[in-house]
């Protein structure tokens, strides 16, 4: 399936989820400070509509920031010590890198205007505010937009407090009410007739966007007279006389607490069953984790359905299909719920159960033709599982965290989360007795997720002996890009010793060992080209492209498709080379693996040199800078940082002179990401068919 792509890096804000209503002022008000202040946040109590707002203002404000609009949704978020790696994460930064990750988030927004919101940030406030500080202070065109229920305390903030829609006939909240009403009944419409009836409903519901929004929802089932009247007798039980209006958080709740009285007792118990999740569930996850006593697996789909249409959980449409999520304060009431029902132990025990199921399905099936959906469902249950490890981080007994935190090693390695699984890996092994099979495969795991690319000096010696080889053989090109590939395959004998110890054995049974088979024919074929035995390494990397195929793997065989490019590239093959490159290219970017994608675009530059193709080979220098940048790592893609880059860079000035070589490298650095990789598969930043 092709995908447009665009050269310029727009970011990642979603589509809004409907028609905005109002906050004209606002929304003006916003975008000037945006203009003139480095941190804005707006404030207001649970529901009055800051979420909704700052997307509305983000996508407004696109135009403004070339380097990007970067949402960072927050509220899924229960360990503040994760909250450099959601940034990260949400800003496309791959955290293969034991440098600190907040110094290679800054370098890696340094690039240009950009807007970071960060929204729902008050139950991380503290470490909002060091990370949004230390971001700004470090990043001189980034500007941020916070959501929050209290200030981050940050100096320089400027505050912009959010208080309900304006009430009155004409007013903003009779128009979201009446919006929202005319989406659930499609027959409803405002009239002259109707319209002090809706002023009554807005007023009694002091013009809560949510609470307004739950409400209109209720008009499937209630005429609007009935409406108003069942909203009045339930305010008029919970409103003492000396106090003849509630407090607002006060009246969200109790709309909340009407909506929660009109559901049946079994949506009502899976209602507080699911406030277990963290950013969304399947179907499959709602059936394992929310079944029991009077309800049924086979009901839940029905249930789903119901809790739909009153507007209690949402469908996400551009998602993963039949995904399913809450909003923030719903999720709240029906959490408060579940405690009160006394089953909050129980529940949490089998969403543990099911993502410990999840991470070891998706270990077995790994190296297999799944692999690239298991990449992708695992990032889209990233914070179910980020919930998982907490959970059985506080378990009494070690063992479901290692077993955890040690059966995901692919989703550390591979996707791109070496940073936060060493972090988890470290707390599971810390409590944990030694020689236990649970112990041996997280140690394992830790020693796979720490061996990583970080010492630029032994790249440049590695580059320095390619310029070498290169010369003595005669080869048609000056210098050969194995700084990449020895950081991303890991692949010297010290780095093999340490993950493997003394014994020649990886770890023992499942996808872990047939991973450690296929990585050592990884090592081996790096260290022939180290050698400049290219024959060798050719007949090597063929035999590791044939036995990922057999099991229809994509990550290792990438890296078979880079040593026989290379090969190619050492062999005056610059065909073979180039196919063979793009191949790898391809795969690595289709299981989020940047680290290795970064390294095969530097050979691309080789094999498109080779091939004739100067201007094509100038554009993906500038192509690797930008890929260098997204995997942390940016100081590998400065064309003086390494040999490679450095002749390479002689090299095509030389054949298209100063202002096209200029030229060719700016309008590579330039593209996004998406339109990077786009043109270095087909030499076009338009679309790319992955």
């Amino acid at each position: 399936m092709g995908a447009s792509v665009r050269s310029s890096r727009s970011g990642n804000l979603p589509a809004e989820p409907n028609t905005f209503v109002g906050r004209a002022a606002e929304l003006a008000r916003i975008g000037a400070l945006l203009e003139s202040t480095r941190l804005l946040t707006l404030t207001g109590p649970g529901g009055v509509g800051k979420s909704r707002l700052a997307l509305r203002a983000a996508h407004t404000a696109q135009t403004s920031f070339p380097g990007g609009v970067w949402l960072v949704e927050l509220s899924d978020l229960q360990n503040a010590d994760l909250l450099t790696n959601a940034v990260a994460e949400a800003t496309r930064l791959t955290e293969q890198t034991l440098r600190p990750l907040l110094t290679a988030i800054c370098e890696h927004l340094d690039d240009g205007p950009l807007l970071l919101v960060l929204d729902t940030c008050e139950h991380v406030l503290a470490e909002c505010g060091r990370v949004v500080q230390e971001l700004l202070a470090r990043v001189p065109e980034l500007r941020v937009l916070a959501t929050s229920r209290q200030p981050l305390g940050v100096p320089g903030e400027h505050l912009l407090s959010l208080a309900p829609l304006p009430l009155g006939e004409h007013a903003d909240a009779v128009a979201l009410f009446t919006a929202r009403a005319a989406a659930a009944v499609p027959s409803f419409a405002l009239t002259d007739t109707n319209r002090i009836d809706v002023a009554a409903v807005c007023a009694r519901l002091d013009g809560i966007p949510l609470a307004l929004e739950l409400a209109a929802v209720r008009l499937r089932g209630f005429p609007l007279d009935r409406l108003l009247e069942g909203l009045d007798s339930r305010f008029d039980l919970l409103v003492s006389p000396a106090r003849p209006r509630l407090a607002r958080h006060q009246t969200l709740r109790t709309a909340i607490g009407w909506s929660h009285e009109l559901c049946t007792p079994l949506e009502r118990l899976l209602w507080a069953r699911l406030s277990v999740f963290a950013g969304g569930w399947d179907v499959e996850a709602a059936e394992f984790v929310c079944h029991g006593g009077p309800l049924d697996a086979e009901e839940i789909l029905a249930l789903l359905a119901s809790l739909t249409e009153k507007s209690i959980v949402t469908r996400e449409n551009d998602s993963v299909a039949g995904r399913y999520r809450m909003l923030d304060t719903i999720r709240t009431f029906g959490a408060d719920w579940l405690e009160g029902l006394g089953e909050q132990d129980a529940v949490r025990a089998r969403h543990l159960d099911y993502f410990r199921w999840i991470a070891r399905q998706g270990e077995a099936e790994w190296l297999g033709p799944g692999q690239r959906m298991w990449a992708e469902r695992l990032s889209v249950e990233h914070a179910n599982l980020r919930v998982a490890l907490e959970e059985s981080l506080a378990a009494p007994e070690p063992e479901p965290a290692l077993e955890l935190t040690g059966t995901l090693w692919y989703f550390w390695f591979a996707c791109g989360f070496a940073d936060e699984g060493r972090g988890y890996l470290e707390r599971a092994l810390r409590r944990a007795p030694e020689h236990t099979p649970g112990y041996t495969l997280a140690t394992w795991a830790h020693r796979l997720v720490t061996v990583v690319p970080d010492d630029v000096d032994a790249a440049e010696s590695v580059s320095a002996a390619y310029v070498w080889l290169a010369q003595e053989c005669q080869l048609p090109v000056s210098a050969l890009p194995l700084t990449g590939a020895s950081l991303a395959v890991r692949g010297e004998s010290a780095r093999s010793a340490l993950l493997y110890g003394s014994n020649t054995q990886g770890p023992g049974g499942g996808g872990g060992a047939e991973f450690f088979q296929l990585l050592t024919l990884a090592v081996q074929a790096y260290l022939l080209a180290g050698q400049g035995a290219f024959e060798r390494c050719a007949v090597v990397a063929e035999r590791l492209r044939v036995d990922c195929a057999t099991r229809g793997e994509l990550w290792m065989r990438a890296w078979g498709d880079f040593f026989v490019a290379l090969s190619g590239i050492g062999l005056g093959r610059p065909d073979v080379a180039l196919r063979s490159a793009r191949e790898a290219l391809a795969a690595k970017w289709r299981v989020h693996d940047r680290l290795g994608a970064a390294a095969v675009a530097d050979l691309l530059i080789a094999a498109e040199a080779a091939a004739g193709e100067p201007e094509r080979a100038a554009r993906l220098l500038g192509v690797g800078t930008r890929l260098w940048y997204t995997a942390g790592l940016p100081q590998l893609g400065d064309i003086e940082t390494t040999v490679f880059r450095r002749e390479y860079a002689r090299h095509l000035r030389a054949a298209l002179g100063d202002t096209g070589f200029t030229e060719a490298v700016r309008e590579g650095r330039g593209l996004g990401p998406e339109a990077a990789i786009a043109l270095a598969l087909n030499g076009v930043a338009d679309e790319v068919d992955l």
